[in-house]
C-alpha cells in the first residue's frame, strides 16, 4: 500500500459508499458523482489498497476479504473526521475560558456591570478580565488574542472588526439632590453657564468637551473646574460638591442621591458599540457571549426620567 499521508480521503468515502451499496451506480447516486468518476475512484482505491476490493458478480459487486476487512476502520475514520469538522458543543453551565473585555469605565458601569451579573448566573465557571482602551493598540490586542471584545464609540472602530452597535445614549445635566438648584423647574442657559462644572476627559487634564463645543455656537461658555478621568469618581464629587456635570444619562441609572436635569442647549450623543476579531468571530463560547451582552445592551433602552421638582410645602 502507497503511503497514508498521500491517500485522498474522498477515496475513503468512496469505498464506504461501495460497501454499503455494493454497487458503483448506487455509489455515485450516494456521492452525487456520475458513475466513471466512482469507477476511476475504485481504481485508484485498488492501487492503494494493492487489492481488487470488489469482483464483478451478475448480482452486482462483491467485496474481497480485505474490502470487508476496511469497512469498520474506513467508518471510524470518516465519524471521526466529521467529529473534526463539527464545531465542538457549547453549555455555558461547564464553559471555562476567560473573555477579555476593553472598556471604559463609563461602559464598564453601564455594561459591564449588568452583564456580568447575567454571566455568573448562567456560566459561573467563565472568568471577565477587564482592561482599560488604548485606542492605538486596540487592532494588535484583538489579532493576538489579548483582547476579545472592546466596547467602543464607532470613530474607534475599525474596519477590519467586525461590529454591532449596542445602543444610543444623550446627555443630561446632573448634580447633588440637595443642590441649590436642585429643585428648580428648569435651568436657564445663563444660570447654567454661571454655575461651576465639571467633566470626565479621558486623555486627562481637558477642560472642554461637546458642551463646549455647542455653547460655543451660541456664542456662550462654562467655567469648567475640575476635570478628571473617570465617570465613577465624577459621582462622588457632585455628591459632594456644589459642581454640576452633563453625563451620559445611563450612567445614572439607580444611583442614589443624585438629582437630574434637562440641559437648557441642545447636546449630541454618542454611540456605543462592541467590536471583536475575526479570530473569535465564530467560537461558539464567544458567541454565547456576545449574545448574551447584546440582549444585556437591549434591556438597557430604558432609562431614568428626569423628574420635575416636588413643589414646595
Amino acid at each position: 500500500m502507497r503511503d497514508i499521508r498521500t491517500l485522498d480521503l474522498n477515496l475513503l468515502r468512496a469505498l464506504d459508499a461501495l460497501l454499503d451499496e455494493r454497487s458503483v451506480t448506487r455509489a455515485a447516486d450516494r456521492l452525487a458523482l456520475t458513475q466513471p468518476a466512482v469507477s476511476g475512484m475504485l481504481t485508484r482505491l485498488r492501487e492503494s489498497f494493492d487489492d481488487p476490493l470488489f469482483l464483478r458478480t451478475q448480482r452486482g459487486i462483491v467485496p474481497t476479504l480485505r474490502a470487508l476487512g476496511l469497512a469498520a476502520p474506513v467508518k471510524r475514520i470518516l465519524s471521526e473526521i466529521d467529529c473534526l469538522l463539527q464545531p465542538p458543543g457549547f453549555d455555558p453551565a461547564t464553559a471555562d475560558f476567560t473573555l477579555s473585555v476593553a472598556a471604559t469605565d463609563y461602559a464598564l458601569r453601564v455594561i459591564l456591570v449588568p452583564f456580568i451579573a447575567r454571566l455568573r448566573r448562567l456560566a459561573p465557571r467563565l472568568r471577565v478580565a477587564v482592561r482599560p482602551i488604548e485606542t492605538a493598540r486596540l487592532q494588535g490586542a484583538l489579532e493576538r488574542g489579548d483582547l476579545d471584545l472592546v466596547l467602543v464609540t464607532p470613530e474607534n472602530t475599525l474596519p477590519e472588526l467586525h461590529a454591532r452597535h449596542l445602543f444610543t445614549e444623550h446627555y443630561v445635566g446632573a448634580l447633588r439632590h440637595d443642590h441649590p438648584d436642585a429643585m428648580a423647574s428648569e435651568l436657564s442657559l445663563d444660570r447654567f453657564c454661571a454655575l461651576d462644572h465639571a467633566l470626565v476627559s479621558y486623555t486627562g487634564g481637558g477642560f472642554s468637551g461637546v458642551t463646549d463645543s455647542e455653547l460655543a455656537k451660541l456664542g456662550r461658555s462654562r467655567r469648567v473646574v475640575v476635570s478628571i478621568t473617570s465617570f465613577l469618581v465624577l459621582l462622588d464629587i457632585l455628591r459632594t460638591t456644589d459642581l454640576l456635570a452633563v453625563v451620559p444619562a445611563k450612567l445614572l441609572n439607580e444611583v442614589e442621591g443624585i438629582r437630574l436635569i434637562e440641559p437648557p442647549l441642545a447636546i449630541p450623543g454618542f454611540d456605543q458599540v462592541a467590536a471583536w476579531h475575526d479570530r473569535t468571530h465564530r467560537d461558539p463560547g464567544h458567541q454565547w457571549a456576545r449574545s448574551l451582552l447584546f440582549e444585556t445592551c437591549q434591556d438597557l433602552g430604558c432609562h431614568r426620567h428626569i423628574q420635575p421638582p416636588a413643589a414646595a410645602g
